[in-house]
């Protein structure tokens, strides 16, 4: 009995792994019924990826329109009286951008350069806006000066320019908020 248990089992162990190899086989060549379902795989995968961009861009609409927006700039006149470091930007009390300059960022506004620091959105009324600037004033000595605007924010954009200039009366810096309608 043994003897007719193993010499049943070999061949039927071969078949098997012969049965094996051959379904594997077919698994690996793609079919045509195969090809088509990743094609249509790759397809509804496309349709997903456009269909997200496009909810994307429609929240973005849908929570930030146009008519919140609020853009601040930065600029710079001369440079005499005063080396730029850092400008901190509050609204309402909460801070919405701390922006550190380089020195070819630094020079960049020396020639006539304007950074947009922060773009944002804010709902229609009154707020209040404090920028402070932090640098270097004459005789090398640190200087921070902070300046403050009331924004009444209506419907439409708002830009407000943040401008540092030499005070030649004085002999010191100058900060002017400018908004521009």
């Amino acid at each position: 009995m043994r003897a007719w248990i193993k010499a049943t089992a070999v061949p039927a162990i071969m078949l098997l792994a012969l049965a094996t190899s051959r379904a594997e086989e077919q698994a690996e060549q793609p079919t045509p019924e195969r090809s088509a379902l990743d094609a249509e795989v790759q397809g509804l995968r496309r349709e997903v990826v456009d269909l997200n961009r496009d909810l994307f861009m429609l929240e973005e609409d849908l929570l930030f329109p146009a008519s919140t927006q609020i853009a601040v700039f930065v600029s710079m006149d001369v440079g005499t009286f005063f080396d730029l470091d850092s400008v901190q930007i509050r609204i309402d009390g909460k801070e919405v951008s701390n922006y550190l300059y380089t020195a070819r960022e630094r020079e960049a506004l020396l020639r006539g350069g304007v950074q947009r620091i922060w773009l944002g959105n804010m709902k229609a009324g009154e707020h209040e806006l404090v920028a402070f600037f932090t640098g270097q004033g004459t005789h090398e000595r640190d200087y921070k000066r902070g300046t403050t605007l009331a924004i009444d924010k209506g419907v439409g954009a708002k830009y407000v320019e943040l401008r540092i200039s030499d005070r030649l009366r004085k002999l010191q810096p100058e900060f002017v908020v400018k908004v521009w309608e």
